[in-house]
């Protein structure tokens, strides 16, 4: 029955292209202009922590599976075949097995065989002597034994224990399939791919570009020449931009709520979406080191938190409060509003919480008259620097005076990474919208994204509970628990999860924004330009 429904699926694949063909004839041709909030610190998609990488690379390959990339809100429901034709699970849900399309290959001319999966997936296990340079989403892979082959056409996946969310985490952009023969640090310059766009350059600073594949396994697609990114950092100027038309399309979900109304008034023709990204803006703490070592003053700082004025200024009101899981009804996984306003500092009541927390720092030693100076480390772009700043202001009132200390994006996440900061606003994005990816990625004991070095055993044991259990209902009420917990023991504050905008001009074909992933919407074989 499971591999029935994996050929069905395979079937639904022809689906989206048909649909437009159906409603408008695609034109071939044109060149894709986007512009580029920054530049990534490398092309290779495995060893980045940001979709600043996604957006570009992720037209270069291909998957096992992938979300529909017409649905936007990601889910098991959305899961679809890719460079597997079809997947079967073993009766004990243990074994995943995937049959491979035999017509691909790569853009150097070789053949893609089941070897490329086995490959790609020991390096992200840490199981090959090619290694990647940073490997943040090892931990995704921690319940797999190995990757075994069957002849060039089928993969396995053998697991410990059995986990449903393993798909999804496959179908994700930051799940590309890598090939053997290229090695990890040509892929940093240099990408090979299976996708419907090949590599051409990328000069850091200035531009991306990428070129059609001729020979992509789907006929007849992509009908794009090509993508370019120009790179501009500065978020008004490259607006500005886009609406006098050198540009059809804005960096994805990098347009905020004020910006959005400005640009429409100059633009408005534009087609504009305002989506949330699933990209929660938090507070990182070096909680192995002074002064961050303490639970109280980690305490008083979520405490002093007012969540709303955030939402207020940066987003006019639209952006969301949650916890680890993006809020509904966009996220599948979020805790009902009563449970998450139980949590202390979620309550509506600022000032009493702010008292709380003035009386936590005087505890620890501190006070009117000896305020506590910190650094707040942040990635130097818009996302991060504003609301850093009201971060800074809001902690004047529990006696912490913050400095801002901006970081270019290629230093940030190696910076995070070994612990170099005493505290931190970051945004963490849940590239799918699956406990598992979530739990284990930014929570569990040694994983590389555990920027805070939260480590608790015992909730570490409910990450598996909740990531075996195979009935939704009980699992959700499992991962509510767990995110209780996790702002409770201020693990990572949450301070709001971000809503964003992107546009586009009129003439840019079957784009669509993901609803509850800013990371898996990026292969843009079929969009296309009516002009």
């Amino acid at each position: 029955m499971r591999s029935v429904r994996a050929l069905a699926a395979a079937a639904l694949l022809l689906l989206p292209a048909y649909h437009v063909a159906s409603a408008a004839e695609p034109k071939q041709g044109g060149i894709l202009r986007i512009y580029h909030r920054d530049s990534p610190g490398s092309a290779s998609i495995h060893e980045g922590a940001t979709y600043s990488i996604n957006i570009p690379f992720m037209p270069v390959f291909n998957n096992l599976v992938i979300f529909d990339q017409h649905v936007a809100q990601n889910s098991a429901a959305t899961l679809r075949p890719e460079l597997a034709e079809s997947w079967a699970w073993s009766g004990d849900n243990k074994t995943l097995t995937f049959k491979l399309r035999k017509d691909v290959k790569w853009h150097d001319g070789k053949p893609f065989t089941s070897a490329d999966v086995k490959c790609t997936f020991d390096m992200l296990m840490g199981k090959s002597q090619q290694k990647f340079r940073q490997n943040p989403r090892k931990s995704w892979y921690d319940e797999v034994n190995e990757v075994t082959t069957n002849g060039d056409y089928e993969a396995s996946f053998n697991l410990k224990r059995p986990q449903p969310a393993l798909l999804s985490l496959l179908a994700s952009g930051y799940t590309p399939v890598y090939p053997c023969h290229v090695s990890p640090g040509d892929m940093r310059t240099h990408p090979i791919g299976t996708g419907p766009f090949k590599f051409v350059e990328f000069k850091a600073n200035e531009s991306i570009k990428l070129v059609k594949n001729p020979d992509y396994w789907k006929k007849g697609l992509p009908y794009l020449d090509g993508i370019e990114f120009n790179i501009i950092t500065n978020r008004s100027t490259a607006i500005l931009a886009f609406v006098a038309g050198k540009f059809d399309m804005t960096f994805p979900t990098h347009i905020t709520i004020p910006l959005l109304k400005d640009m429409k008034s100059q633009a408005p023709n534009a087609i504009c979406v305002i989506e949330p990204t699933n990209v929660s803006t938090n507070i990182i703490v070096n909680s192995t080191a002074p002064p961050f070592d303490s639970l109280d003053i980690r305490r008083a700082v979520a405490l002093a938190l007012d969540r709303k004025a955030f939402v207020s200024i940066l987003f006019e009101g639209q952006a969301d409060i949650g916890g680890t899981m993006l809020p509904a009804p966009a996220g599948l996984w979020a805790m009902p509003k009563e449970m998450l306003e139980s949590i202390p500092g979620y309550g509506p009541d600022v000032n009493a919480n702010r008292e709380e927390a003035r009386k936590l720092m005087t505890k620890a030693g501190y006070g009117p008259d000896k305020h506590l100076a910190v650094k707040v480390s942040t990635r130097n772009i818009g996302e991060y620097r504003d609301p850093a700043v009201i971060l800074i202001d809001q902690l004047k009132s529990i006696y912490i005076d913050g400095e801002l200390d901006v970081v270019d994006t290629a230093q940030w996440f190696p910076k995070v990474a070994r612990k170099d900061y005493m505290l931190g606003l970051n945004l963490t994005g849940n590239a799918v919208d699956d406990p598992d990816q979530s739990f284990y990625e930014n929570y569990s004991c040694g994983s590389e994204r555990n920027y805070t070095n939260y480590c608790n055993k015992e909730i570490e044991k409910l990450f598996d509970v909740q990531s075996q259990e195979t009935d939704v209902a009980k699992r959700k009420k499992l991962v509510w628990e767990i995110d209780k917990k996790l702002q409770e023991d201020v693990a990572r504050p949450i301070i709001f999860h971000a809503r964003a905008g992107s546009c586009w001009q009129p003439y840019v074909k079957n784009v669509t924004i993901m609803s509850n992933s800013s990371y898996n919407g990026y292969r843009y074989e079929d969009v296309w330009l009516d002009k």
